[in-house]
């Protein structure tokens, strides 16, 4: 049996994601949110979405970013989702909610 080298045996080895990898939005992605929300903010429905949210933040991630994991929101609504205390008591319900959905299926 012929010996592989170093660079063979490092190609064909899985490379496990980091952290920002698995933050990062793909076009893919960006695109399925963006046709889900017609452009409009999915939180509160009257404004242009400009901002991606996280429901689940990058840092506890545990595979690739998927639509499931995003928000098409307005600036408004997304600082409102991060950093009022009522805001994330939400994201965090919507999270949980869209999780339990998905475990249905």
């Amino acid at each position: 049996m012929p010996a592989y080298s170093k660079q063979q045996q490092l190609y064909n080895k899985p490379q496990k994601l980091s952290q920002k990898q698995k933050g990062d939005i793909s076009q893919k992605v960006d695109a399925e949110l963006k046709a889900r929300s017609h452009g409009l903010c999915e939180l509160c429905g009257d404004a242009w979405a400009t901002e991606r949210a996280h429901l689940t933040g990058r840092k506890q991630l545990d595979h690739k970013t998927e639509v499931t994991d995003l928000l098409h929101l307005c600036t408004e609504c997304h600082d409102w989702l991060d950093e009022n205390p009522d805001g994330i008591r939400a994201r965090k319900f919507i999270a949980r909610a869209i999780n339990t959905v998905l475990q249905i299926k």
